[in-house]
């Protein structure tokens, strides 16, 4: 297939993706959450259940976008396992270049009124975070190899930049920061390596 084909094909999954997580929004807030099935979703957009499924592992993904891997995260993070460079700044980088990729502050106030009308759908986002958060952990042992601790400091560093990520996210979506979610989390990880770097102590 053409470069050129392979990118009209994605650009159409990327536009059925989004027709989706619209209209399961809109359903959720017309009717709750529980007020549709998959099938009247995919009636909605016209697409079949196959192809919602190839697109989306459940319902509540839909409402809040988890779509499946697309082919540019896979880059990204090919480019990430393939880097040399200190670890802890190339997974920042990849964070970055995700984030930068899907902008989910775009999404934020969409998600923040569905998750207002159904309390319950928070369940199914944290399972979503932690499911991305493995998957990086797995990353991240795949690019500095399985040693001792390897799946140990895999988590730390995870969970670590994850900490940081929410931290701006709030500064940009509740204290309106001006700052790129470039710079601030750059700046929240140089304060976190002052803050865990071996004390030194005058003699």
């Amino acid at each position: 297939m053409s470069e050129s084909a392979d990118s009209l094909r994605e650009q159409r999954r990327r536009e059925t993706t989004r027709a989706l997580t619209d209209a399961a929004r809109r359903l959720t807030t017309e009717r709750g959450f529980a007020g549709f099935t998959v099938e009247e979703l995919c009636a909605e957009v016209g697409v079949s259940r196959r192809t919602f499924f190839n697109y989306f592992e459940s319902k509540e993904n839909a409402v809040f976008g988890f779509a499946a891997i697309d082919s540019r995260q896979e880059g990204l993070e090919a480019e990430f396992v393939a880097r040399s460079g200190d670890l802890l700044d190339d997974f920042l980088r990849l964070t970055i270049d995700r984030f930068e990729l899907f902008n989910p502050l775009d999404d934020a106030p969409a998600m923040f009124a569905v998750i207002e009308q159904e309390p319950r759908l928070l369940k199914a986002a944290f399972e979503q975070l932690a499911k991305n958060e493995r998957r990086d952990m797995k990353l991240v042992v795949r690019r500095s190899g399985e040693g001792a601790d390897a799946e140990l400091h895999a988590e730390v560093m995870v969970h670590t930049v994850g900490a940081l990520v929410r931290l701006c996210m709030d500064q940009l979506l509740h204290h309106h920061s001006t700052d790129s979610f470039s710079d601030l989390v750059r700046r929240r990880l140089e304060i976190a390596r002052a803050v865990f770097a071996p004390s030194q102590k005058a003699d």
